[in-house]
């Protein structure tokens, strides 16, 4: 499967609370995650973004409760088949506008929230921006103590392999696993085996029905976003649906497969009397027959008999730009 099926139902995986824990809790390896109260979380306004950000589909902030205190988790999904040098400056160009929108809201308050900010890049490319903002400045140890600090966390769906999401076995790394070049046999299989063992089951089926638009139409378009919070109610349902659209789908490829191999048949019996009549203009002219003759008997074009090459020689040229 292609590692670049994205759109903005992506966005409606990560706004499921489920979903958006086993992102943390599975790939964040950071002491804090353990004590987050996932139950209180919930996505935040993207109103103090400017406009030419705010239409992104992939943007997600997240307050969640850390020790009492409200804690942001800022995540950004990059869905570039090129990876941005320049990632660290944006993303702190996120946050300062965050933080200046909380500022003006919260006049009250002394100190700023904390904010965690995550990289998700499902592209094929190797990520190698770098993730500290210090790493890109040139000469920054003339800034001495000054120069600013700043870094993100980097996760690359592309690190990990199948072998080690299929360990796993939660909705995420299933998630990336149909974003990977396993085969859809062996998403299919995942999906149906999640499906029986995971709780949320409404949370899996964002995914699965996600998957199935995906390999059906290759996007989700707006209007059918709305299907894809239908809850899937067995594994047996789950099962059903999905062979039944794969066989479906496989029924259509080798269809193509058929038509490709009808239309080639013709296109090479088109083909091989067009060189059958190159071959009786060579031989008409080898006898001696003239030019007008061998026109009339062949059909060719006055300028491709005389191009072609004489009789027993390797042939070569365009014969097409002479009719």
């Amino acid at each position: 499967m292609s590692p670049n099926m994205h759109d903005s139902g992506y966005k409606l995986l990560f706004s499921n609370r489920t979903i958006f824990r086993q992102l943390i809790e599975t790939f964040v390896d950071a002491p804090w995650v353990n004590e987050v109260d996932f139950t209180r979380c919930e996505p935040v306004d993207k109103s103090f973004i400017s406009d030419e950000y705010r239409q992104r589909e992939s943007d997600l902030i997240y307050r969640v409760a850390l020790r009492g205190e409200e804690f942001y988790i800022y995540v950004l999904i990059e869905f570039q088949s090129t990876v941005d040098r320049f990632m660290a400056v944006r993303v702190l160009n996120y946050l300062t506008d965050f933080y200046l929108d909380y500022v003006r809201a919260h006049r009250s308050k002394r100190r700023l929230p904390p904010i965690f900010p995550l990289v998700l890049y499902n592209g094929e490319r190797r990520w190698d921006a770098a993730t500290e903002i210090a790493d890109l400045i040139d000469r920054v140890d003339l800034l001495g103590p000054y120069h600013p600090h700043f870094r993100y966390y980097k996760l690359a769906e592309n690190e990990f392999a199948t072998e080690r999401l299929l360990e796993i076995g939660n909705i995420v790394t299933t998630l990336f696993l149909a974003e990977q070049d396993a085969t859809v046999e062996t998403v299919v299989a995942a999906l149906v085996e999640l499906f029986d063992r995971e709780e949320d089951k409404q949370a899996v089926s964002i995914l699965v029905n996600w998957f199935r638009q995906m390999i059906t139409h290759g996007r989700i378009d707006p209007a059918d976003q709305a299907a894809l919070a239908t809850t899937l109610r067995s594994k047996e349902e789950v099962a059903t649906m999905l062979r039944t659209f794969t066989r479906e789908k496989q029924a259509e490829y080798e269809r193509g497969r058929q038509e490709g191999r009808q239309e080639g048949w013709q296109e090479g019996q088109q083909e091989g009397r067009q060189e059958g009549i190159y071959a009786v203009a060579q031989r008409m002219t080898a006898a001696g027959f003239a030019l007008e003759e061998i026109v009339q008997a062949t059909g060719l074009a006055a300028e491709v008999i005389q191009a072609l090459p004489p009789l027993g020689e390797a042939d070569g040229l365009d014969l097409a730009a002479g009719e």
